[in-house]
């Protein structure tokens, strides 16, 4: 099955987009760098498009209890950022990684509280199949989410952090994406031409207890780590809603 026509806009700017488009936490100059890899698998459910999420387990040692897309760190006997995403999204959730096919990969980004870069990989699920929690260690939960929900203007929000930082939220109905794996997905949306006008000024507090998790999990660092800051959207995005 070849990839629909509404990736067709993504899968074409891939290529062109640069990591100061993602974040202003660009990996450092010098030194080794820690090299991880997630996966963004789009693919077609009950209730049209979707994007796989996963929450991430309390008890890890960095990003607890956070939303994250599936992956980990690359290991010595990957070959590089791609095969590690299809690696940890079968490790962790069960996915074929012959179900799927990658459309691209977006620049490394740097994350402080795990001291890692992580390549975002972006593929399409040609053959949707169960998905489970299979590293209970690392995952508390699997979801598959609706695009039509992330775009919807009533579930678009920004989140505040206690140092000040504000980003981009999205309240999937069980799971706030926030931190991360938001702003990824925020600049996504734009470069796939499915962002819609939503209320920019709608903010809420981070609970308490998410921001607890996160600092925990990353005592060395300070509060305003715990999370990936993103530019404006590009002048450029358009909406072209699956």
């Amino acid at each position: 099955m070849t990839p629909p026509s509404w990736l067709d806009r993504l899968t074409a700017a891939l290529p062109h987009v640069r990591a100061e488009q993602l974040s202003r936490l660009l990996p450092p100059d010098g030194g080794r760098q820690r090299q991880a890899a997630v996966l963004v698998l789009f693919g077609h459910g009950p209730s049209g498009p979707d994007l796989l999420l996963i929450e991430r387990a309390a008890t890890m040692r960095s990003h607890a209890g956070q939303p994250a897309f599936p992956g980990g760190a690359v290991d010595a006997d990957d070959d590089g950022a791609v095969a590690a995403a299809l690696r940890e999204a079968q490790e962790e959730v069960g996915v074929d990684p012959a179900s799927v096919e990658v459309l691209g990969t977006l620049p490394g980004l740097w994350l402080p509280p795990s001291s890692f870069v992580v390549t975002p990989v972006v593929a399409w699920w040609r053959a949707p199949h169960e998905v489970r929690v299979v590293d209970a260690a690392e995952v508390a939960s699997v979801v598959r989410v609706p695009l039509a929900r992330l775009t919807d203007p009533e579930h678009r929000l920004s989140v505040r952090h206690p140092s000040g930082w504000v980003g981009p939220a999205f309240d999937t109905g069980g799971l706030l994406v926030w931190g991360f794996t938001a702003g990824v997905l925020d600049r996504l949306l734009a470069f796939g031409g499915w962002e819609r006008p939503w209320d920019t000024t709608r903010t809420r507090e981070l609970d308490p207890d998410v921001v607890a998790l996160a600092r925990a999990s990353s005592p060395a660092l300070a509060p305003d780590n715990d999370v990936l800051p993103t530019p404006h959207p590009p002048e450029t995005a358009r909406s072209s809603a699956p």
